[in-house]
């Protein structure tokens, strides 16, 4: 349903520094690179892009979600954050609530943002 989505970011080089650490577990890479704008995704097209802050005033937290296929590719994005300073708001972990094989973790980005890995299947 999503084509792509795109971040503003305080710092894109810091941002950069995070998703590339935490998107690899996943299978993802810097795709397309224009200094201050990044894609990311499964080569040759970016669903994931960052970008310098240029709208609106103050914080206003996104959520994203990543798809991952294992619950051990969650627990690798998980490690690659949190070894990249990333804040750890979730351990990996099942998540009953949304269904019986939902397993995910969160973590901050470094705007502050909700970005999690989730696999849907059972272990």
């Amino acid at each position: 349903m999503i084509d792509h989505l795109s971040l503003q970011c305080a710092d894109v080089a810091a941002s950069a520094a995070f998703y590339d650490a935490v998107l690899a577990p996943l299978g993802a890479q810097r795709v397309m690179d224009f200094g201050d704008v990044i894609g990311y995704g499964v080569p040759p097209q970016p669903q994931f892009w960052l970008g310098p802050w240029q709208t609106g005033e103050g914080f206003r937290e996104s959520h994203i979600a990543f798809a991952a296929p294992d619950r051990a590719t969650v627990r690798a994005f998980f490690d690659a954050a949190v070894a990249a300073g990333a804040q750890a708001l979730h351990e990996p972990q099942l998540w009953p609530d949304y269904h019986e094989t939902y397993f995910g973790a969160f973590v901050r980005d470094p705007d502050g943002n909700n970005v999690e890995a989730v696999s849907h299947g059972p272990e």
